[in-house]
C-alpha cells in the first residue's frame, strides 16, 4: 500500500526578478513499511525534496499525498498537525535541548499532540522508547553529558514518541565516527523491520547502502531508481 505519492512535483524559488527551479517534476510513491535512501550531491534537490515530503516546505506545482491526504498544499496549520502525528525527523545536529534531561527531550514532542496525557503516562512511553533505542539508563543525563552516538539515539527515541508511520533521517550520521555511525545505521534497520517506513537522505553512497531502495536525484529530477541493487522505476 502506498504511503507516499507524489504527481509531477516543482518547486521553484523566486528571488527577486529570478526565478529559480529547484524541483523540476518529481513522480515518485513509497509504499508502507520501505526503507528508501535518497540520494544526491549538494545542490541536487534532495534537502527540499526531504522538506516537502516532511511538511516543513510547499510545492510551487504538484500533488502531495501521504497516507491518502492531500497535504503539499494544506493550510500551515493541518501540515503542523501532520508532522506531529505521522513524521519523525533526526537530523545530523541532534537538535536536542542542552538544559534538559534525555528524557524530557523525548517526550518534549507529546505535549503538542497528547495534552490529554498525564505526565505519569508522558514519562512511561518516553521511558519506552528510550528503553528501545538502548539508553533508559541514560534518562536523566544532559546531552553534554552522552557521547555523540547517545545523543543520536535520545534524538531517535524523540522522534519515535507519537508512533509515526515515517521516518526521515537527514544525513544522520555526520557528527559521528565510523562505528557509532554503523551502530546507528543498524538501528534504523531495525525499526524498519518492525514496519516503520524510513526515508534516508544522505549524499554517501555507502549510508545509502543500508537502505533497500535507492533514489538518485540530480539537477532537482529523479535520475535512477535500483532496489536492492536492480535498476527500478523509481
Amino acid at each position: 500500500m502506498k504511503l507516499i505519492e507524489l504527481e509531477n512535483i516543482t518547486k521553484t524559488y523566486f528571488l527577486g526578478e529570478i526565478d529559480v527551479p529547484v524541483l523540476k517534476g518529481i513522480t515518485l510513491s513509497i509504499g508502507k513499511g520501505e526503507y528508501v535512501a535518497l540520494m544526491g550531491a549538494s545542490g541536487s534537490g534532495k534537502s527540499t525534496l526531504m522538506n516537502i515530503l516532511g511538511c516543513l516546505d510547499r510545492q510551487t506545482s504538484g500533488e502531495y499525498r501521504l497516507d491518502g491526504e492531500e497535504v503539499g498544499m494544506a493550510s500551515g496549520d493541518r501540515r503542523a498537525v501532520v508532522r506531529n502525528k505521522k513524521i519523525g525527523f533526526v537530523f545530523q545536529s541532534f537538535n536536542l535541548l542542552p538544559r534538559t534531561s534525555a528524557l524530557d527531550n523525548v517526550i518534549m514532542p507529546l505535549s503538542y499532540t497528547a495534552g490529554n496525557l498525564s505526565r505519569r503516562e508522558c514519562r512511561r512511553r518516553g521511558i519506552e522508547m528510550l528503553e528501545k533505542v538502548g539508553l533508559a539508563e541514560r534518562m536523566h543525563h544532559y546531552p553534554s553529558q552522552l557521547s555523540g552516538g547517545q545523543q543520536q539515539r535520545v534524538a531517535i527515541a524523540r522522534a519515535l514518541i507519537n508512533h509515526p508511520p515515517v521516518l526521515f533521517a537527514d544525513e544522520p550520521t555526520g557528527n559521528l565516527d565510523s562505528k557509532t555511525s554503523e551502530e546507528v545505521m543498524r538501528m534504523f534497520g531495525e525499526l524498519n523491520d518492525e514496519g516503520i517506513t524510513v526515508i534516508l537522505v544522505t549524499h554517501s553512497a555507502e549510508l545509502a547502502g543500508f537502505a533497500k531502495r535507492q533514489i538518485h536525484v540530480q539537477d532537482g529530477r529523479i535520475v535512477t531508481g535500483t532496489y536492492e541493487g536492480k535498476a527500478v522505476m523509481a
